[in-house]
Formats: C-alpha cells, structure tokens, sequence
C-alpha cells in the first residue's frame, strides 16, 4: 500500500507500486506511473505522462514531466521516462517529448540531476549521468553514459555529449564533445581527455595510454586535418572498442565536433 501523506495530491489516473512514499503537499497528476521504492518528497510535482522506474527519489520542489517549452507544441500525448535509481533534486525541472523527438524524453538509471538543474524536451540521457547545480540542456541533447556536466553548464540544443566526458562548470557547448574528453569555457573547447574520470571508472593503463595517442593525432596534430587523421587512427587501433566508439560518434556529428584550444 502507498503511503501518501493526508495533504498530498494525487491523481485516480496515477499507477504507484504498492511501496511508494509521496509526501506533503507533493503533486502526482495524469497517468503518471511510480515505481517500487519510488519517493517524492513534500512539494515536488510530477505530472503528464511520465514514468520513474523503481528507486527514483525526486526532492522538494522539482517539477517533473512538465510541459515541453517549445512554441511549436500544441498538447496532446507527450512521454518522460526515467530510470531506476534516479535522483532529481531540488528545483530541478524535466520536460517531457514532442514529436521532433518521437514524443519522448528519457532519463537513464542512476543519473544525479543536482539542484537547479534543467533538462529540456527530447533529451536522451543514458545511465550514470551526473549535472551538477543549474547545469542546463537544451532540447534535443544526446548524453552518452557516465558523462558529467559541470556546475552551470549550458548545452546547446541538438548537441551530443560522449561516454565518459567531462563538461567543466560554466561552460557553454555549442558543438559534440566526443568520449572520453574534457571540454571548457565558451564557446567550450577541448582540453585533453577526462584522465581523472577515465581511471576511477577503471579504464586500464593500457587503454588510457592508447586514447592519449589517439587524441594527439585527432586533435593536436599540426597540418592534419580530422577527415586524414581519423583515417590514421582507425589505421592503428581499429582492434580498440573504445576507439571504434569515438570514431563512430565523431563520424556521426552534425553540428560538428568541439576541437581544441
């Protein structure tokens, strides 16, 4: 049985698992479906079509599922999806899809959306992401697994943000930021590969040292241009799945690849 506390709101369409805790003055309206364990802290509202899968804990005074803030949305049946694990802080505010993104924002498992933090419609997250305080994205984004977004970060809309990269507070992304890198400033460029991430996930020496050549030859190559030195690099290491990885994301690019500084 749910345990709904007497001053919450919570709609007859909702589906909650049998353990779900929603606390005062929470909101839970349309056909919002929670999930085992899920809680939602006094204050918060989620509301539309939108799913948390088991273990979500969304704080007080997040808004989740909220309508897309793009003019071109009309109403009608719009999805957010997140996965287990998930913890939406305070203030922070997830909208849901429109039909440019298939009607569908997702959130993966075990992401940390710190407070303050906004993702907008369309943005596909995958599993361990962390955005810390009032980190922002615009819609459409792309985040690859364990990525983290850096404290009051902005990304441009219908940017992608690679596996394991790293985007330093206050940066403004403008252009994909490919794997395993680290991005800053703005418009944000890159700095080299994100080391400090890449060994406390466990990558092997062996592999760090094999991505630090590939970079070079990517991005700090005199006279070389991307198209030649991707070559190269699928040349040398196309028996590495991280690299195969960068090159597939590289190559799939449309607003283009963020670059050195």
């Amino acid at each position: 049985m749910p345990e709904i506390h007497p001053t919450a709101v919570v709609s007859p369409q909702a589906s909650l698992a049998g353990d779900v805790i929603v606390g005062p003055y929470a909101v839970v309206e349309g056909n919002v479906v929670l999930g085992d364990g899920v809680k939602i802290d006094h204050h918060a509202t989620v509301t539309g079509d939108t799913t948390l899968h088991a273990g979500c804990h969304v704080y007080p005074y997040a808004l989740v599922g909220t309508d897309p803030q793009d003019l071109k949305f009309k109403g009608g049946r719009s999805e957010l999806v997140i996965g287990r694990h998930t913890v939406i802080r305070e203030y922070v505010t997830v909208s849901r899809g429109t039909p440019t993104g298939g009607f569908v924002t997702r959130v993966g498992d075990h992401c940390f959306l710190m407070a303050y933090c906004h993702v907008a419609h369309d943005c596909q997250l995958g599993n361990q992401i962390i955005m810390a305080n009032a980190a922002t994205l615009a819609g459409h984004i792309v985040i690859e697994d364990q990525a983290i977004i850096g404290g009051l970060a902005a990304i441009h809309q219908f940017c992608r943000i690679g596996a394991f990269a790293m985007i330093a507070g206050m940066a403004g992304v403008s252009q994909d930021v490919p794997p395993y890198c680290l991005a800053s400033g703005n418009h944000s460029r890159l700095h080299g590969l994100n080391l400090i991430g890449l060994r406390r996930q466990g990558f092997s020496r062996e592999t760090i040292k094999v991505l630090k050549e590939v970079y070079r030859i990517l991005f700090r190559t005199p006279g070389l241009g991307l198209a030649p030195a991707m070559e190269e690099v699928e040349r040398q290491y196309a028996h590495v799945p991280e690299v195969v990885h960068m090159l597939e994301f590289i190559r799939a690019s449309e607003r283009g690849i963020c670059r050195k500084s």
